[in-house]
């Protein structure tokens, strides 16, 4: 089974949201992973709601289908990265707040997920503290996927409270194993993070699987590259999704390449084909 690539709107910042998704589309790609942001579509804007209307007819009309991420790092607070937080001191209910509209928005989209993370707990704070906060407010979220029909994918995050598979495991049992939480996993964070490969890791969790990031990483450092240049094994990893029947977008994550946006995007494409027709290959030759 073929897989479905994407390419996050957040490596297209330079770009006006409907240009980004006509040369992501252009490309290609059959998917995009919509990061909400003031560049692109604020989710606090007094017009989002005919915004997200409009964005929803590009797609249609591009022929995309669309995830929903919640990583913009200064959304809320001008001063801190991605604060508040699920697990912040104060300002835990704006983050909520922030998920639901999230949530609401990838309703009125289609969407086939809602992507977010735990954040950073504060230094000082008791580990079950945090726990407690976590659970409370993904419980929240989860009430308002479950009126919208929407699913959540949790994702782990190095350096957050809830940075590993394991971290997201426990977190749904302490919620009960709820079927609208799944999870995100970014392949190139396995490299860096995870004690097993990114292949290993997707066989692991793979049918709680709602949305995958794809990029590269040395182990042991948080930056997101190009293909080739980590660790990855791109190709036992596109491999391990299409064994395990993975339906969902996988998506490229690099943020930080925006300054040559479309050339970085046509080479994550054809790294990701080439991929994916080594790992076919290899299948012929086991069977």
């Amino acid at each position: 089974m073929a897989l479905r690539f994407g390419y996050g709107t957040n490596g297209f910042g330079d770009h006006r949201l409907r240009d980004a998704l006509e040369v992501i589309a252009g490309l290609g790609y059959d998917g995009a992973a919509l990061t909400l942001d003031h560049p692109h579509l604020d989710p606090f804007a007094p017009d989002a709601a005919a915004r997200t209307a409009a964005l929803g007819r590009d797609l249609e009309r591009l022929g995309l289908a669309v995830v929903v991420e919640t990583g913009a790092r200064y959304l809320m607070d001008p001063w801190r990265k991605h604060e508040p937080t699920l697990v912040s001191d104060t300002g835990r209910e704006r983050r909520v707040d922030l998920l639901c509209r999230a949530v609401r928005i990838a309703a009125d989209l289609g969407a086939e997920a809602v992507s977010f993370w735990s954040g950073v707990l504060p230094r000082g704070t008791p580990v079950p503290v945090g726990w407690d906060r976590l659970a409370d407010g993904v419980a929240r979220v989860l009430e308002e996927a479950e009126r919208h029909g929407v699913t959540c994918a949790f994702e782990p995050e190095p350096g957050m409270f809830c940075a590993t598979l394991a971290d997201v495991r426990e977190l749904r049992e302490r919620l009960g194993s709820p079927e609208r939480l799944r999870i995100t996993l970014d392949v190139g964070h396995c490299v860096c993070n995870e004690p097993s490969t990114a292949a290993d890791s997707v066989r692991d969790v793979g049918p709680l699987l709602a949305n995958v990031q794809m990029d590269d990483m040395r182990p042991g450092v948080h930056e997101h590259l190009e293909f080739g240049a980590g660790e990855l094994d791109l190709a036992a990893t596109v491999g391990a999704l299409m064994d395990a029947g993975y339906r969902g977008l996988a998506s490229v994550e690099l943020p930080r390449h925006g300054h040559a946006a479309p050339q970085v995007a046509f080479r994550s494409l054809e790294a990701l084909h080439s991929a994916e027709r080594k790992a076919l290959a290899l299948r012929k030759e086991a069977r």
